[in-house]
């Protein structure tokens, strides 16, 4: 006998329905393991009881052997499959589960200031920089690639305008793993643009300020880790800015900010990411 049928059940996959429905592992205690969602039931558990020694079915094969029970719990709709999955996720975080686990992490982009001193802040903790009165774009799922966006902002705007002291800095928490900073005599239209860009408008956004690199010598010397830095930005806005954008315009939700715990819920409550999401292995 199989170890999927010995645990769970010979008549398990039979009595399961062929419709959408989000099923949790649990272990002796019944504390949940892992959190799914499958647009077939009977055909996903049967990936489960089927799976095989290749690599790409370890994760399965864990997933068996270390749970006791198996709940099932049948939904009307894929749609509702995923939003019930999402939920379950954020609040009992599963250790095998790692889409939507770790939400906290999550960061943010802050742009603001006064005419005199342009500030770019990186956060998790939005709300530790409310006196700064910065306005916030994101949430980003990958924190390594808004990270690297806001360092190729910082490159291009020391390179047209000037970087601040930290001292010059306005009074603000320390807070581990965000950072903040200050530029001064950085065009408006440049600001603008990069307001444009950070909202989602494209990547055309920037040419202000590409225009902005033109006029200054120290960055035509550097030309080729300017264009790097530009083509990192166009690839935030194409895997990052562009999606949210599109996310919130599609479930109606205006401004530039979603918070963390929102965040994957408002991509899977939309059409565009119900559509994407493929029924595969885990």
């Amino acid at each position: 006998m199989r170890q999927f049928d010995r645990k769970f059940g010979e008549r398990l996959i039979d009595e399961s329905p062929m419709t959408p429905a989000v099923y949790l592992f649990k272990d002796g205690q019944g504390t949940v393991l892992y959190v799914g969602k499958a647009g077939n039931i009977r055909r996903r558990l049967q990936q489960y009881r089927n799976a095989s020694r290749r690599k790409v079915h370890r994760k399965m094969r864990t997933l068996v052997r270390e749970a006791s029970t198996l709940e099932i719990m049948p939904r009307n709709s894929e749609r509702e499959a995923l939003l019930l999955e999402n939920e379950l996720i954020r609040k009992l975080r599963p250790p095998y589960n790692e889409d939507g686990t770790w939400d906290f992490l999550y960061p943010a982009l802050g742009l603001g200031g006064t005419e005199k001193q342009v500030l770019l802040c990186f956060t998790t903790h939005v709300d530790a920089w409310k006196e700064l009165d910065l306005k916030w774009y994101g949430v980003f799922k990958s924190r390594r690639r808004a990270l690297a966006a806001f360092d190729a902002l910082v490159y291009v705007l020391k390179l047209i305008g000037h970087i601040e002291p930290v001292r010059h800095l306005p009074p603000h928490e320390r807070i581990r793993g965000s950072r903040l900073t200050g530029f001064r005599q950085v065009p408006a239209e440049v600001v603008a643009s990069i307001e444009r860009f950070l909202s989602g408008a494209g990547p055309d956004a920037l040419v202000p300020l590409t225009h902005g690199l033109l006029e200054k010598p120290v960055a035509r010397l550097s030309a080729s880790e300017v264009q790097r830095n530009i083509r990192m930005l166009a690839h935030f806005h194409d895997l990052d800015l562009g999606p949210l954008r599109a996310a919130m315009d599609s479930a109606g939700r205006p401004g530039t900010y979603v918070p963390q715990d929102e965040r994957d819920a408002l991509f899977l409550a939309t059409d565009e990411r119900i559509g994407t999401r493929n029924d595969v292995d885990p």
